[in-house]
């Protein structure tokens, strides 16, 4: 997949018609997936290109940055989702204070048409953009016509009751329900990092673990959870604590400790995947080692019947 930036960046040659989907797309949910999906046909339908622009920062960083919600993606997970979604080129706009003030048609001509010359626009149904949120979708319709593209909606998605959206989806991860948050998101929550040396409690206890630094700004509340780990492309069940470790009493730092179920692997500078399945329990102190190996082992035994239906 070609990356392109504004305003750095000139739009690739070989990019011939793009039909764009615009929007953050952060998480890639069912719903960017219905948008991703409709500009692959569109380009297939005229022999153009699949593009998804997105913004960097999130708006909400530059508009009201203390209000700016942590992202359920990184900027490189998102890229790579959007790639194995099939996404042909991704145009990256730089978003700043001054683009901020910037009316709905200045940024439509600017972007839309003398950056990109797009030929088709497909937006969400709730997609705003220009100063104050001012353009709707009526709008870009509207410009559409005026400089040569066409521009469509894609209706809300629904999961069950629910309406698919990326606030949805933060709101259930900042609450340690994972698995609802997977279902709206079609795939698993995932956290992305390097595995880091810890204190080796994990390994004196019986259960080694893997110490995760992550990138990632939504980190699930402190709890234990059944979780899959990926490593060098194969996929290992595991359990992983996120928190404090009461029991040792002495460690004030969040920390992301994952135990790979029945393997004994040296993963220390690895990168690695780790999905967040199902929350299991709080975290909490125990009153003595024993009785934290007893829970653990309690864990693991439940995280592998888990994976046992799930066929992780």
């Amino acid at each position: 997949m070609d990356v392109i930036h504004f305003p750095d960046d000139p739009r690739p040659a070989t990019w011939r018609s793009p039909v764009l989907a615009l929007g953050n797309f952060d998480g890639l949910h069912r719903g960017h997936v219905k948008i991703v999906e409709r500009i692959g046909r569109g380009a297939i339908e005229r022999g153009g290109t699949s593009v998804v622009l997105t913004f960097d920062p999130h708006p909400p960083r530059v508009l009201r940055p203390d209000k700016a919600p942590a992202l359920l993606m990184t900027k490189a997970q998102k890229l790579d989702a959007l790639a194995r979604a099939g996404v042909q080129g991704a145009a990256v706009v730089r978003f700043t204070a001054e683009m901020s003030q910037w009316q709905p048609e200045a940024f439509v001509r600017t972007v839309l048409v003398e950056w990109l010359r797009v030929a088709e626009v497909w937006v969400g149904a709730d997609f705003l953009f220009g100063r104050n949120r001012s353009g709707n979708f009526t709008l870009l319709k509207s410009l559409g016509a005026q400089y040569g593209f066409r521009a469509e909606k894609i209706d809300p998605i629904r999961y069950k009751e629910f309406v698919v959206s990326s606030t949805r989806v933060r709101r259930l991860v900042g609450e340690g329900r994972v698995d609802e948050a997977g279902a709206l998101l079609g795939h698993h929550y995932v956290l992305d990092g390097l595995v880091v040396e810890g204190a080796k409690r994990g390994r004196e206890l019986g259960f080694p673990t893997a110490n995760l630094q992550t990138e990632n700004e939504l980190i699930p509340p402190h709890g234990v959870y059944a979780t899959a780990m990926t490593v060098d492309g194969a996929v290992y069940p595991s359990v992983t604590n996120i928190g404090q470790r009461p029991t040792f009493g002495d460690q004030l730092a969040t920390t992301i400790e994952a135990h790979l179920i029945g393997q004994t692997r040296d993963l220390y500078g690895k990168t690695v995947r780790l999905a967040l399945v199902q929350r299991l329990r709080d975290e909490r102190k125990f009153p003595d080692l024993e009785a934290l190996q007893d829970q653990i082992a309690a864990d693991v035994r439940r995280a592998t019947r888990l994976f046992d239906r799930l066929s992780v």
